[in-house]
């Protein structure tokens, strides 16, 4: 048209947006409509709606508000159908608070909420867990004489109800809806039996697929995924294989969803063979896998200490585009600590501020624990201040870890020094720990050191394992003599 000396119109420009968004082009369908906003050109509320819809289904909400105020100043006049899409967006988004400052301002332009605009600030606020104030936003719409809630605002409470383990209260109102002469849906169903599936209540989640049946629904794979994905975490997947075989004896494909189930449940066997098998199949059918998944299978060769494919796993991820997270760089530094290989767990540490991670308490534990297996006890006590000064609290085996080696090394001086910051019950509890490892290890002497210092500090805080653990040391190293000043005091704390 332009190369011709047409000027392309509104109608133009709408079409291409249209044609763009539908095609799921979201990139190109934004330079068309920012050419278009550019030119004066008002979509029509149709368009609009269009518009506001994908990019929110697109995690773009910012960027539809963004459009949704350029428009009105061009003169769009927002229509109740506008104002719902961006309310739904905000609340799928999770933005609840910005939601009801939209619904406000479409009254004050005096639209009224219908049912679809409350069902989307219902389902906001149940997938926040803020279940009570949607069934008060549930309540005014059953008292309604304009508007009565449908089976998405009812499917929406029940997930409510079902996240909150409150599935008396969820069942009560799929009992309710049907008494008010609306037919569940497959999703309802699916929300219900996935509730009861995660509280490990299985005979009630067949029972309700039996029942899909016979009200002529037919399960589908997401129905199949939530069973299996509660069986497998329940340590029964031998039935949630079963189950699958029977989805697809049905016609069933699996989805994205259902690999990373059976990949995550064959690397928590340790079959990593398997689960690999599962990624290809999984890459070959198209479905792409996410971080969350390459983490999963990351963990799990790093566990078995395979890091030369951890290693080839990790840079596929990178050449993909996606962004290792703080539990990728975790999995890999623990690793090659397990490995012995400091100098890899190192350079992997102080890559991580490349990918914008930031290490927690089990990065710093990992690190820790693989520098002093190394003996390289100075290097680990500076990553442990580090560590507290950017406010982290380390694990209790990292405490032990560490007050472990200096023993080792004869400096019962800078481990007590080391544990002195802590407060009294932590102290106490790691000490306790301490004791223990110390006479495990047949280091009797150092352990009776820490011994004194837990009755100093609370003589009625040594427990009987501790004390059973410090006894049978002494007398294995038959050094009985220190036990005996001890003895007297310790039943009369413990007694």
């Amino acid at each position: 048209m332009s190369v011709r000396g047409v000027r392309p119109d509104s109608t133009s420009f709408k079409l291409m947006v249209i044609g763009c968004f539908r095609d799921g082009k979201i990139q190109e369908a934004d330079r068309w409509l920012n050419g278009m906003i550019q030119r004066g050109f008002v979509p029509d509320n149709a368009t609009c709606t269009l518009i506001l819809s994908a990019l929110c289904e697109n995690g773009l909400v910012n960027r539809a508000i963004w459009y949704f105020r350029k428009m009105v100043d061009l003169g769009l006049k927002p229509n109740l159908i506008n104002f719902t899409a961006l309310i739904d967006g905000l609340c799928k988004k999770g933005s609840i608070k910005q939601g009801f400052e939209m619904l406000e301002e479409m009254v004050g332009v005096g639209w009224k909420p219908n049912v679809y605009t409350h069902t989307a600030l219902i389902d906001g606020l149940c997938k926040r867990g803020w279940t009570e104030r949607a069934f008060r936003l549930f309540l005014k719409l059953v008292r309604s004489d304009c508007y009565k809630p449908n089976v998405h605002t009812y499917t929406s409470m029940i997930g409510g109800y079902c996240k909150e383990d409150k599935l008396n209260r969820a069942e009560m109102l799929f009992s309710r809806m049907k008494e008010q002469g609306l037919f569940p849906n497959v999703n309802t169903y699916t929300t219900l039996i996935d509730g009861h599936c995660k509280a490990g209540n299985f005979d009630r989640a067949y029972e309700l697929m039996n029942l899909m049946g016979d009200e002529g629904f037919r399960p589908n794979i997401y129905t199949y995924n939530a069973v299996v994905d509660s069986l497998c975490k329940k340590s029964r997947a031998s039935e949630a294989y079963e189950l699958l075989n029977k989805a697809f004896s049905c016609g069933l494909e699996a989805d994205g969803v259902t690999y990373t189930i059976l990949i995550q449940e064959q690397c928590k066997q340790s079959d990593i063979k398997q689960a690999l098998a599962f990624f290809c199949r999984m890459n070959k059918t198209g479905f792409e896998a996410d971080m969350r998944l390459n983490n999963i299978l990351i963990a799990a060769f790093c566990r078995q200490k395979k890091m030369k494919e951890s290693e080839k796993l990790f840079g596929y991820v990178v050449s993909l585009g996606l962004v290792p997270t703080k539990e990728t760089y975790t999995s890999m530094i623990s690793g090659y600590c397990k490995e012995g290989d400091i100098d890899l767990a190192l350079k992997y540490f102080n890559n991580m501020k490349r990918h914008g991670c930031v290490p927690d308490s089990f990065t710093y534990g990992s690190l820790i624990s693989g520098l002093c297996k190394k003996s390289m006890v100075d290097q680990a006590c500076k990553l442990y201040e580090a560590m507290i000064d950017k406010g982290l609290s380390p694990s209790e085996v990292t405490r032990v870890t560490l007050a472990y080696e200096y023993c080792k090394r004869n400096d019962s001086a800078n481990a007590m020094m080391l544990l002195e910051p802590l407060d009294k019950r932590l102290w106490i509890r790691t000490v306790r720990t301490l004791v223990r490892k110390l006479c495990s290890e047949k280091k009797v002497g150092v352990a009776a050191l820490f011994y004194q210092k837990l009755l100093e500090k609370d003589g009625s805080s040594l427990d009987r394992v501790t004390l059973a653990a410090f006894t049978t040391a002494c007398s294995e190293s038959g050094k009985n003599n220190l036990v005996t000043d001890l003895t007297e005091r310790v039943s009369r704390g413990v007694g």
